[in-house]
């Protein structure tokens, strides 16, 4: 297991980075692969803050907590991650494994637009002045529609591309602000 601890305005004592140890230590059982954890502390003002954020299989969650006291703000980020834990491996355990589906990379890239959004745009004129600022390829997983929503719960991004197992097409899950999520197909 990789443990990276980090303090933002503070310094991690030699107690409370063998408390972090002792209690990321369980997370061996639960997976196979090489689990990374990155634990970041942080005191502002008068709160204490804890984040975990653990890559391990393929699964990326995070956690986060405040309080006054950093144990307990750890713990209660660490009880968090183990609740996610939990709820994805029944999740897992009560689907069927998928077989001979293969997962896809797909390029995205972002852009950069050279005028602003406030003023009016002469669409002859920015034709062919887009630049490409960044590219990154992604692994396209074959999921459901509820799977996807449980990995974007997990990610806590704005949204999640995804390969449908069962209309084996790209889609695209969005969170909405009222506990749904909006689905975007071809």
């Amino acid at each position: 297991m990789n443990v990276t601890i980090s303090g933002k305005h503070m310094e991690i004592t030699d107690g409370l980075r063998e408390h972090i140890d002792g209690g990321l230590e369980r997370f061996t059982d639960h997976f196979d692969n090489t689990i990374d954890v990155n634990v970041i502390l942080g005191i502002e003002k008068h709160r204490h803050i804890a984040e975990i954020n653990l890559h391990a299989n393929g699964l990326h969650i995070n956690a986060k907590n405040t309080s006054g006291d950093m144990y307990s703000s750890f713990d209660s980020a660490l009880s968090k991650i183990n609740k996610q834990i939990r709820k994805h491996k029944s999740r897992i355990n009560r689907h069927q494994p998928r077989t001979a589906k293969e997962a896809r990379e797909y390029e995205h890239m972002v852009i950069d637009v050279p005028f602003s959004l406030d003023e009016p745009v002469d669409v002859a004129a920015v034709n062919g002045k887009h630049k490409v600022i960044e590219r990154e390829n992604i692994l396209i997983k074959h999921l459901t529609v509820e799977e996807a929503a449980m990995q974007l719960d997990l990610l806590h991004t704005h949204f999640y591309v995804f390969h449908n197992a069962d209309t084996g097409k790209v889609n695209i899950i969005t969170p909405h602000e009222d506990g749904t999520y909006g689905l975007i197909e071809p």
